[in-house]
């Protein structure tokens, strides 16, 4: 599956959407079947790898853009504001030192503070690198949350997981909302 310019923009949009809302959906038990102390050897190499994102601009410049408003919990907690890295998603690569979105909590006076990432893969994608196989993709032994198509966003199919790598988690590092961040400081649109 080949996916360029508008066409990659748009999906881009549409699967930040979608897995977060997603997310939105998943049972509260759901979310800490992966979950594992902050000392996990995925989240040390999280924040290796983004360590120089904690400065917004830094991402900006490598090419992350705003895709999602902070994205309140259902019931509790928050993801916070997703900047994608679209090439990331369109190359189809799990790597734990590159991830497609970085997820930044807002802060007063505009400003932005680096609490997790998200790695996304297209179910499509998947399939085409994997043939016949049946298999959850995985990041180092983290399996990813499956997304079906169709679904209500007409999208395709995808698989995520975050890592709340900058900011402590109780319900655990790998669950998709954090009760420790907050949208009450999102600039007013």
């Amino acid at each position: 599956m080949k996916i360029t310019g508008r066409r990659l923009i748009l999906t881009m949009l549409s699967l930040s959407v979608a897995f977060i809302a997603a997310a939105a959906e998943s049972p509260p038990h759901a979310m800490t079947m992966s979950a594992v102390d902050q000392n996990s050897p995925l989240v040390e190499k999280v924040r290796k790898a983004t360590a120089q994102f904690k400065d917004i601009n830094a991402a900006l410049a490598a090419g992350f853009a705003q895709a999602t408003p902070c994205v309140s919990g259902p019931d509790f907690g928050a993801m916070g504001v997703h900047f994608v890295l679209g090439s990331r998603i369109a190359a189809g690569t799990l790597n734990g030192t590159q991830p497609e979105a970085l997820i930044y909590e807002p802060l007063p006076n505009g400003a932005f503070r680096l609490v997790g990432v998200e790695f996304i893969i297209l179910a499509s994608v998947w399939q085409a690198q994997n043939p016949g196989s049946s298999a959850t993709p995985a990041l180092e032994g983290h399996l990813m949350n499956f997304v079906d198509a169709p679904n209500r966003y007409g999208l395709p199919a995808f698989y995520e997981l975050h890592v709340w790598a900058w900011e402590q988690n109780p319900v655990g590092s790998f669950a998709d909302w954090n009760t420790q961040v907050s949208c009450d400081q999102q600039a007013a649109g």
